[in-house]
Protein backbone atom coordinates (compact mmCIF):
# COMPACT_ATOMS: atom_id res chain seq x y z
CA UNK A 1 0.00 0.00 0.00
CA UNK A 2 1.45 3.69 -0.80
CA UNK A 3 -0.13 5.85 1.74
CA UNK A 4 1.47 8.45 3.94
CA UNK A 5 0.26 8.60 7.81
CA UNK A 6 -1.00 11.78 9.04
CA UNK A 7 -3.32 13.49 11.96
CA UNK A 8 -6.02 16.19 12.04
CA UNK A 9 -8.16 17.76 14.78
CA UNK A 10 -11.81 16.61 15.46
CA UNK A 11 -13.56 18.14 18.43
CA UNK A 12 -10.78 17.60 21.43
CA UNK A 13 -10.09 14.19 19.51
CA UNK A 14 -6.47 13.22 17.35
CA UNK A 15 -7.43 11.20 14.21
CA UNK A 16 -5.55 9.02 12.38
CA UNK A 17 -5.49 9.20 8.64
CA UNK A 18 -3.90 7.73 5.35
CA UNK A 19 -3.44 10.00 2.40
CA UNK A 20 -3.02 7.98 -0.77
CA UNK A 21 -2.02 10.36 -3.61
CA UNK A 22 -3.09 10.51 -7.04
CA UNK A 23 -1.49 9.04 -10.15
CA UNK A 24 -1.68 11.42 -12.98
CA UNK A 25 -4.85 10.53 -14.86
CA UNK A 26 -7.74 12.00 -16.11
CA UNK A 27 -8.70 14.30 -13.03
CA UNK A 28 -5.95 16.92 -13.33
CA UNK A 29 -7.17 20.27 -13.89
CA UNK A 30 -4.31 22.73 -13.81
CA UNK A 31 -2.25 20.65 -11.28
CA UNK A 32 -5.08 19.85 -9.38
CA UNK A 33 -7.10 16.91 -8.21
CA UNK A 34 -10.40 15.72 -6.48
CA UNK A 35 -9.94 14.15 -3.32
CA UNK A 36 -12.14 11.22 -1.72
CA UNK A 37 -12.74 11.11 1.69
CA UNK A 38 -13.94 7.74 3.22
CA UNK A 39 -14.68 5.75 5.99
CA UNK A 40 -15.73 2.67 7.30
CA UNK A 41 -19.10 1.42 8.47
CA UNK A 42 -20.37 0.03 12.22
CA UNK A 43 -17.16 -0.01 13.96
CA UNK A 44 -14.60 -0.29 11.26
CA UNK A 45 -11.05 0.63 10.93
CA UNK A 46 -9.99 1.93 7.77
CA UNK A 47 -7.09 -1.51 8.06
CA UNK A 48 -10.09 -3.40 7.36
CA UNK A 49 -10.79 -3.38 3.42
CA UNK A 50 -10.96 -0.02 2.47
CA UNK A 51 -7.92 0.39 1.38
CA UNK A 52 -8.37 -2.06 -1.70
CA UNK A 53 -11.19 0.98 -2.87
CA UNK A 54 -8.55 3.93 -2.29
CA UNK A 55 -5.53 2.61 -4.12
CA UNK A 56 -8.08 2.30 -7.06
CA UNK A 57 -9.22 5.94 -6.71
CA UNK A 58 -5.24 6.87 -6.43
CA UNK A 59 -4.95 4.88 -9.90
CA UNK A 60 -7.14 6.90 -11.56
CA UNK A 61 -6.17 9.60 -10.53
CA UNK A 62 -7.85 11.25 -7.53
CA UNK A 63 -6.52 11.91 -4.10
CA UNK A 64 -8.20 9.83 -0.79
CA UNK A 65 -8.28 10.73 2.77
CA UNK A 66 -9.55 7.55 4.65
CA UNK A 67 -9.51 7.97 8.57
CA UNK A 68 -10.61 6.20 11.56
CA UNK A 69 -13.32 7.68 14.15
CA UNK A 70 -12.60 9.20 16.97
CA UNK A 71 -12.55 6.06 19.69
CA UNK A 72 -11.34 3.22 17.02
CA UNK A 73 -8.82 2.22 15.30
CA UNK A 74 -4.99 4.25 15.91
CA UNK A 75 -7.49 7.41 16.32
CA UNK A 76 -7.69 8.99 19.94
CA UNK A 77 -11.00 9.88 22.13
CA UNK A 78 -11.53 8.65 25.76
CA UNK A 79 -14.33 6.89 25.07
CA UNK A 80 -13.10 3.68 23.13
CA UNK A 81 -15.54 1.36 20.72
CA UNK A 82 -18.40 3.73 21.31
CA UNK A 83 -20.30 4.29 18.00
CA UNK A 84 -20.82 8.43 18.80
CA UNK A 85 -23.27 9.47 15.51
CA UNK A 86 -22.51 13.47 15.92
CA UNK A 87 -18.88 12.54 16.81
CA UNK A 88 -18.34 10.65 13.45
CA UNK A 89 -20.31 13.05 11.55
CA UNK A 90 -18.14 15.87 13.43
CA UNK A 91 -15.32 13.56 12.46
CA UNK A 92 -15.71 13.77 8.70
CA UNK A 93 -16.48 17.09 8.54
CA UNK A 94 -12.92 17.81 9.81
CA UNK A 95 -11.82 15.15 7.17
CA UNK A 96 -13.20 17.04 4.86
CA UNK A 97 -11.51 20.21 5.91
CA UNK A 98 -8.10 18.71 5.72
CA UNK A 99 -8.23 17.14 2.98
CA UNK A 100 -9.12 20.23 0.91
CA UNK A 101 -5.86 21.88 2.55
CA UNK A 102 -3.67 18.91 0.76
CA UNK A 103 -1.09 20.15 -2.17
CA UNK A 104 -2.89 19.47 -5.20
CA UNK A 105 -6.36 18.83 -4.27
CA UNK A 106 -8.98 20.73 -6.20
CA UNK A 107 -10.96 22.15 -2.59
CA UNK A 108 -14.16 22.60 -5.16
CA UNK A 109 -13.94 18.66 -5.98
CA UNK A 110 -14.74 16.68 -3.06
CA UNK A 111 -16.12 13.35 -3.28
CA UNK A 112 -17.35 11.55 -0.22
CA UNK A 113 -17.42 7.62 0.20
CA UNK A 114 -19.46 5.63 2.78
CA UNK A 115 -20.78 2.13 3.49
CA UNK A 116 -23.37 0.87 5.60
CA UNK A 117 -23.33 3.43 8.37
CA UNK A 118 -20.78 5.53 6.61
CA UNK A 119 -23.21 5.64 3.97
CA UNK A 120 -25.54 7.22 5.77
CA UNK A 121 -23.39 9.63 7.33
CA UNK A 122 -22.65 11.20 3.55
CA UNK A 123 -26.03 11.33 2.58
CA UNK A 124 -26.30 13.60 6.53
CA UNK A 125 -22.97 15.67 5.45
CA UNK A 126 -23.72 16.12 1.59
CA UNK A 127 -27.34 17.26 2.17
CA UNK A 128 -25.72 20.31 4.79
CA UNK A 129 -22.65 20.90 2.81
CA UNK A 130 -23.08 22.49 -0.55
CA UNK A 131 -19.48 22.33 -1.11
CA UNK A 132 -19.44 18.73 -1.66
CA UNK A 133 -18.77 17.51 -5.39
CA UNK A 134 -20.48 14.04 -5.73
CA UNK A 135 -21.06 11.03 -3.15
CA UNK A 136 -21.01 7.30 -2.80
CA UNK A 137 -23.29 5.75 -0.66
CA UNK A 138 -22.60 1.84 -0.78
CA UNK A 139 -25.23 -0.49 0.88
CA UNK A 140 -25.99 2.38 3.13
CA UNK A 141 -27.56 2.14 6.24
CA UNK A 142 -30.33 5.06 5.49
CA UNK A 143 -33.03 4.37 8.23
CA UNK A 144 -32.21 2.54 11.56
CA UNK A 145 -35.54 1.70 12.29
CA UNK A 146 -36.06 -0.31 9.45
CA UNK A 147 -32.93 -1.91 10.12
CA UNK A 148 -34.14 -3.57 13.69
CA UNK A 149 -37.09 -4.64 11.65
CA UNK A 150 -35.28 -5.78 9.22
CA UNK A 151 -33.01 -7.66 11.86
CA UNK A 152 -36.11 -8.96 13.57
CA UNK A 153 -36.91 -10.99 10.69
CA UNK A 154 -33.71 -12.73 11.08
CA UNK A 155 -33.19 -12.86 14.83
CA UNK A 156 -35.58 -14.49 17.57
CA UNK A 157 -37.27 -12.52 20.00
CA UNK A 158 -35.33 -13.45 22.95
CA UNK A 159 -31.96 -12.89 21.71
CA UNK A 160 -33.59 -9.04 20.74
CA UNK A 161 -33.95 -8.83 24.20
CA UNK A 162 -30.78 -9.84 25.21
CA UNK A 163 -29.49 -7.29 23.07
CA UNK A 164 -31.66 -4.82 24.29
CA UNK A 165 -30.87 -5.59 28.00
CA UNK A 166 -27.33 -4.99 27.36
CA UNK A 167 -27.76 -1.61 25.44
CA UNK A 168 -29.87 -0.42 28.39
CA UNK A 169 -27.37 -1.89 31.26
CA UNK A 170 -24.33 -0.09 29.06
CA UNK A 171 -26.56 3.30 28.74
CA UNK A 172 -27.43 3.42 32.62
CA UNK A 173 -23.60 2.68 33.41
CA UNK A 174 -22.60 5.11 31.35
CA UNK A 175 -24.77 7.95 33.08
CA UNK A 176 -24.22 6.75 36.40
CA UNK A 177 -20.07 6.37 36.81
CA UNK A 178 -20.03 2.49 36.84
CA UNK A 179 -19.01 2.53 32.69
CA UNK A 180 -19.91 1.38 29.65
CA UNK A 181 -20.97 -2.23 29.04
CA UNK A 182 -19.63 -3.79 25.82
CA UNK A 183 -21.13 -6.57 23.35
CA UNK A 184 -19.31 -8.24 20.26
CA UNK A 185 -19.32 -6.52 16.91
CA UNK A 186 -19.75 -9.70 15.11
CA UNK A 187 -20.67 -12.86 16.65
CA UNK A 188 -22.25 -16.32 14.87
CA UNK A 189 -26.16 -16.76 15.32
CA UNK A 190 -27.27 -17.13 18.87
CA UNK A 191 -24.56 -14.89 20.55
CA UNK A 192 -25.63 -11.56 21.96
CA UNK A 193 -23.51 -9.18 19.06
CA UNK A 194 -24.22 -6.16 16.51
CA UNK A 195 -24.47 -7.90 13.91
CA UNK A 196 -25.21 -11.68 14.10
CA UNK A 197 -26.87 -13.53 11.13
CA UNK A 198 -24.91 -16.39 9.49
CA UNK A 199 -21.76 -15.64 7.63
CA UNK A 200 -21.37 -11.88 9.73
CA UNK A 201 -18.70 -12.90 11.56
CA UNK A 202 -16.46 -14.50 9.19
CA UNK A 203 -17.05 -11.85 6.32
CA UNK A 204 -16.29 -9.65 8.67
CA UNK A 205 -13.33 -11.10 9.97
CA UNK A 206 -12.35 -11.60 6.32
CA UNK A 207 -11.95 -7.83 6.38
CA UNK A 208 -10.33 -7.22 9.97
CA UNK A 209 -7.18 -5.77 9.93
CA UNK A 210 -4.54 -5.22 12.71
CA UNK A 211 -6.20 -2.40 15.15
CA UNK A 212 -10.08 -3.64 14.33
CA UNK A 213 -11.49 -4.90 17.69
CA UNK A 214 -14.52 -7.30 17.95
CA UNK A 215 -16.22 -5.37 20.48
CA UNK A 216 -18.67 -2.21 20.55
CA UNK A 217 -20.25 -0.58 23.19
CA UNK A 218 -23.43 -1.97 23.67
CA UNK A 219 -25.78 1.56 23.43
CA UNK A 220 -25.49 1.01 19.61
CA UNK A 221 -28.59 -1.33 20.10
CA UNK A 222 -30.32 1.49 21.11
CA UNK A 223 -28.91 4.55 20.27
CA UNK A 224 -29.14 3.10 16.04
CA UNK A 225 -32.75 2.87 15.82
CA UNK A 226 -32.90 6.80 15.61
CA UNK A 227 -30.71 7.05 13.02
CA UNK A 228 -32.74 8.28 9.80
CA UNK A 229 -29.89 9.97 7.60
CA UNK A 230 -32.09 8.85 4.76
CA UNK A 231 -34.64 11.51 5.96
CA UNK A 232 -32.05 14.26 4.44
CA UNK A 233 -31.63 12.91 1.21
CA UNK A 234 -34.16 15.40 -0.97
CA UNK A 235 -31.56 18.08 0.37
CA UNK A 236 -28.67 16.32 -1.50
CA UNK A 237 -27.65 18.74 -4.93
CA UNK A 238 -24.62 17.05 -5.79
CA UNK A 239 -24.50 13.72 -7.87
CA UNK A 240 -25.03 10.56 -5.80
CA UNK A 241 -24.06 6.94 -6.51
CA UNK A 242 -26.14 4.51 -4.39
CA UNK A 243 -25.04 0.77 -4.48
CA UNK A 244 -28.01 -1.56 -2.92
CA UNK A 245 -27.34 -5.04 -2.23
CA UNK A 246 -30.74 -6.51 -3.19
CA UNK A 247 -30.49 -9.42 -0.84
CA UNK A 248 -29.22 -6.99 1.85
CA UNK A 249 -29.90 -8.45 5.69
CA UNK A 250 -28.06 -5.82 7.44
CA UNK A 251 -28.69 -2.45 5.53
CA UNK A 252 -32.92 -2.93 4.24
CA UNK A 253 -32.61 -2.04 0.35
CA UNK A 254 -36.22 -1.13 0.32
CA UNK A 255 -34.84 1.65 2.29
CA UNK A 256 -31.86 2.61 0.63
CA UNK A 257 -33.41 2.64 -2.38
CA UNK A 258 -36.62 5.57 -0.88
CA UNK A 259 -33.21 7.69 -0.24
CA UNK A 260 -31.90 7.13 -3.25
CA UNK A 261 -34.90 8.19 -5.15
CA UNK A 262 -35.52 11.48 -3.04
CA UNK A 263 -31.30 12.59 -3.80
CA UNK A 264 -32.23 11.88 -7.53
CA UNK A 265 -29.10 9.50 -7.07
CA UNK A 266 -27.70 7.10 -9.88
CA UNK A 267 -28.38 3.56 -8.55
CA UNK A 268 -26.70 0.55 -9.06
CA UNK A 269 -28.59 -2.96 -7.74
CA UNK A 270 -26.22 -6.59 -6.96
CA UNK A 271 -27.59 -9.26 -6.14
CA UNK A 272 -26.02 -10.35 -3.08
CA UNK A 273 -25.62 -9.25 0.66
CA UNK A 274 -24.70 -7.07 2.77
CA UNK A 275 -20.65 -7.65 2.74
CA UNK A 276 -20.42 -9.42 -0.83
CA UNK A 277 -19.46 -5.88 -2.57
CA UNK A 278 -16.02 -6.28 -0.40
CA UNK A 279 -12.45 -6.97 -1.51
CA UNK A 280 -12.08 -10.94 -2.12
CA UNK A 281 -16.10 -11.07 -2.82
CA UNK A 282 -17.44 -11.89 -6.32
CA UNK A 283 -18.86 -8.11 -6.48
CA UNK A 284 -16.19 -6.17 -5.54
CA UNK A 285 -15.06 -5.30 -8.88
CA UNK A 286 -18.01 -4.08 -10.38
CA UNK A 287 -18.58 -2.17 -6.99
CA UNK A 288 -15.44 -0.45 -7.62
CA UNK A 289 -15.68 -0.37 -11.37
CA UNK A 290 -19.02 1.51 -10.93
CA UNK A 291 -17.80 3.95 -8.41
CA UNK A 292 -14.80 4.76 -10.56
CA UNK A 293 -16.60 5.22 -13.90
CA UNK A 294 -19.13 7.48 -11.62
CA UNK A 295 -16.61 9.73 -10.09
CA UNK A 296 -14.84 9.70 -13.86
CA UNK A 297 -17.90 10.90 -15.14
CA UNK A 298 -18.55 14.07 -12.87
CA UNK A 299 -15.50 14.82 -11.41
CA UNK A 300 -12.89 14.15 -14.16
CA UNK A 301 -10.94 16.81 -16.50
CA UNK A 302 -13.10 14.89 -19.75
CA UNK A 303 -16.56 16.58 -18.18
CA UNK A 304 -15.25 19.94 -18.89
CA UNK A 305 -15.70 21.29 -22.60
CA UNK A 306 -12.18 22.43 -23.09
CA UNK A 307 -10.85 18.96 -22.54
CA UNK A 308 -9.82 16.56 -25.14
CA UNK A 309 -9.92 13.53 -22.39
CA UNK A 310 -11.80 10.54 -24.02
CA UNK A 311 -15.12 9.98 -22.63
CA UNK A 312 -15.45 7.20 -20.52
CA UNK A 313 -18.09 4.33 -20.98
CA UNK A 314 -19.92 2.17 -18.40
CA UNK A 315 -17.20 -0.36 -17.74
CA UNK A 316 -19.43 -3.21 -16.73
CA UNK A 317 -22.77 -5.03 -16.41
CA UNK A 318 -24.65 -4.01 -13.08
CA UNK A 319 -25.87 -7.88 -13.55
CA UNK A 320 -22.59 -10.05 -13.25
CA UNK A 321 -19.45 -9.89 -11.99
CA UNK A 322 -16.73 -9.54 -13.99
Amino acid sequence: MRFRSLHFRSGDADIDAWHFPARPGPFDVAGRTPVVVMAHGLGGTKDSGLAPFAERFADAGMQVLAFDYRGFGSSGGDHRQRVDIDGQLADYRAAIDAARRFDGVDPDRVALWGVSLSGGHVLTIAAQDPGIAALIASTPMVDGLSAGLLAARHTPAHMLLRSTASGIRSRVGTRTGRGAGFIPLVGDPGEVAALNLDGHREDYLALAGPTWRNEVDADIVLSLGRYRPGRHAASIRCPALVQIADFDRSAPPHAAAQAAFRARAEVRHYPCDHFDVWPGKEWFEPAVAHQIFFLTRHLAASTTPASDSPVVSDPVSPLRPH
